[in-house]
């Protein structure tokens, strides 16, 4: 009996962890510019539209793990893979003229 509510209780919480981890991604999609995407050699926009909107729509609708971790993974793929890339084409990130090593004060390899 005990283990039976703390399994529901932990897949309950992992759905919302799944569900919120759609929802930034699909959030973070909708905001980048349509061009950033084809500048950074990315799917469309409307592609991972699509396919974290139905991300998002399995994690609330219909609660099959397989289908989750599925979305899951397309989630994170957008966050690990896409977003940066968009980042970096759009002029997000570090600022320009800035190198790696340059921490808040300047360069951290000694000024060398």
């Amino acid at each position: 009996m005990l283990r039976t509510g703390f399994d529901a209780t932990l897949m309950f919480v992992v759905g919302w962890v799944f569900l919120i981890t759609a929802v930034v991604a699909l959030v973070m999609a909708a905001t980048a510019r349509a061009d950033a995407y084809r500048a950074a050699d990315k799917q469309s926009k409307n592609f991972w539209l699509i396919i974290l909107g139905i991300t998002a729509v399995v994690n609330l609708l219909v609660p099959m793990l397989f289908l989750q971790i599925a979305g899951l993974v397309a989630s994170i793929v957008f966050l690990v893979d896409v977003r940066p890339a968009l980042r970096q084409v759009s002029g997000g990130g570090r600022r320009s003229g800035g190198s790696s090593s340059d921490g808040p004060y300047g360069p951290y390899n000694g000024g060398r």
